[in-house]
């Protein structure tokens, strides 16, 4: 599969899924909090699509607890999610969806305050 293909693929994935969180999920785990879709990478064959997830949590909240929640409610509607993959693209084979989460901008904001504690004189 050609390299620009495989990412006209997975932006395509990464479209149908987000149509189906805002139209088509109805677990309360995928529905109660806002979720983004931050990445899908697609294998060369194209039998396996990694879908990379975000969900927003409140400060107050476990992340741990959310992540796996999100994560568990991802796993279980991978069945209605790759149907949904299927009719939105016409394929021969719809790839497999796995699911990860996308711990990004957590890894940012820690690498930013330790910038932060850092006494370095500013140059003007």
């Amino acid at each position: 599969m050609a390299k620009h293909r495989q990412g006209r693929l997975s932006e395509e994935i990464k479209k149908s899924i987000s149509s189906f969180l805002i139209n088509g999920a109805k677990d309360p785990r995928l529905t109660s909090r806002i979720i983004s879709i931050t990445g899908v990478d697609v294998t060369r064959d194209g039998s396996y699509a990694t879908v990379y997830v975000s969900p927003v949590c409140l400060s107050d909240e476990d992340k741990d607890a959310v992540y796996a929640e999100v994560l568990e409610g991802f796993n279980k509607a991978k069945g209605a999610l790759r149907s949904q993959v299927s009719r939105d693209i016409k394929l021969r084979y719809t790839p497999e969806l796995i699911f990860k989460l996308d711990t990004s901008m957590d890894y940012g904001r820690h690498i930013d305050s330790i910038l932060e504690t850092l006494d370095i004189p500013s140059e003007e």
